[in-house]
């Protein structure tokens, strides 16, 4: 299967990420409030955390074939977050994930929910999986109702990934076909 760059929804634009992304990522990082449910057990500065970032989704664009993309304002050319497909290790098993994160000032307005349905509806139709789950901090409401939004619903509670609580949401190709028939 294909990974696929310049997807495009009502507003938004996607685009593989390069090293170019990383002031973007850097003024992500730098916002404490973005970053409120993500990990830094290295205590890395945002610009360490940007770099680290950028060199994992390239790693994974290579390896897997999956990984964030950009998500790009289509009337102004903004950088407004990342959003894409992940293959995931959940317990020993490989899931396909939606994960999406975006700077502050672009919550609320409906964004996340546009980006992640558009890769839930890619993963479906490309055959990446039956089923596609998002990873969630328990404590993460804002991005719970994104999943929600999604079609998902709460499978699992109390999940360790990478050494952190956190809880799954998932949405079956059935779950997917019978939101378009309905």
């Amino acid at each position: 299967m294909n990974y696929r760059d310049g997807l495009e929804t009502t507003r938004l634009t996607t685009r593989f990420l390069n090293m170019g992304a990383i002031p973007a990522l850097t003024e992500f990082f730098g916002d404490p409030v973005n970053t409120t449910f993500l990990p830094n057990p290295k205590m890395l500065s945002k610009e360490e955390r940007a770099n680290e970032l950028i060199t994992i989704i390239l790693n994974r664009y290579k390896e897997n074939g999956s990984g964030l993309q950009g998500l790009i304002l289509k009337d102004t050319g903004e950088f407004i977050g990342m959003c894409g497909l992940l293959r995931q290790d959940v317990g020993g098993k490989e899931e396909i994930e939606v994960g999406y994160h975006l700077l502050r000032k672009y919550w609320g307005k409906g964004y996340a929910t546009e980006a992640a349905q558009k890769f839930r509806d890619i993963g479906f139709q490309d055959k990446w999986a039956d089923t596609i789950i998002s990873i969630i901090h328990p404590l993460n409401f804002a991005s719970k109702n994104v999943a929600r939004r999604n079609g998902m619903t709460l499978r699992e509670t109390g999940i360790l990934f990478r050494g952190n609580e956190c809880d799954i949401f998932s949405i079956s190709r059935k779950e997917w076909e019978k939101l378009f028939i309905e």
